[in-house]
């Protein structure tokens, strides 16, 4: 159940940045805070983390700049879920010895953690995909850097969350939800505002046409 709670907390922190938990779980793992699967050791490789933590960098300057994120968002499109893939594997302790068999990684059954935490990813991302260029509409780009610097820390809590206490990855779901759907009502109340502000005429305008005393 743990390990279950683990890998899913690790997912949908991929979800919302792809390189946090790829990093924090190879940086674990390189100073013996964690114990990878046999099949993601490589994630632990110095240069594999060189790389990650270039790629991350990347990610959180592009994420900020608005239509710049949303372009990104496409691009991780396929990068994000890869990575729910890998850690929800590697969180759960999947035996990924035969990844490099592709028939054996099949009929074991090892693939079955990685697209479970492909899927989690995904709906984590999509999730994020669909408010982020509603939010920068509606505040003028404002929104992007707010909210990319507060899904970054999402994703840094979850993974933490996740390694040090898998239970806490229930509440931080709920409080993920509960943010998404707050910051849906949100925008729309404030496009209605700006709705109803457009449809009101001007004050000098209504001067103009109130009835002579």
């Amino acid at each position: 159940m743990l390990e279950l709670l683990t890998g899913t907390g690790l997912a949908a922190a991929a979800g919302l940045n792809a390189y946090i938990p790829l990093l924090v779980m190879g940086l674990a793992a390189r100073f013996d805070l964690v114990g990878l699967p046999s099949g993601w050791t490589w994630l632990s490789n110095e240069w594999v983390l060189v790389i990650i933590a270039v790629l991350l960098v990347v990610e959180v300057i592009a994420d900020k700049v608005p239509a710049v994120d949303t372009v990104n968002d496409w691009i991780q499109t396929v990068i994000r879920p890869a990575s729910g893939g890998i850690v929800f594997a590697s969180g759960v302790g999947s035996e990924t010895v035969a990844v490099s068999d592709p028939r054996s990684f099949f009929e074991s059954g090892a693939w079955i953690p990685v697209a479970i935490g492909i899927g989690l990813a995904l709906l984590v991302h999509l999730g994020k995909m669909a408010v982020r260029p509603v939010a920068n509409l509606a505040t003028g780009g404002v929104a992007a850097p707010v909210l990319s610097t507060a899904e970054d820390g999402a994703s840094l809590v979850m993974v933490i969350f996740a390694i040090v206490a898998p239970v806490l990855v229930i509440v931080g779901l709920a409080l993920l939800v509960l943010g998404f759907v707050l910051l849906v009502l949100r925008i729309r109340r404030r496009r209605r505002e700006r709705a109803a502000a457009a449809s009101t005429p001007p004050a000098f305008l209504r001067e103009d046409d109130a009835p002579s005393k």
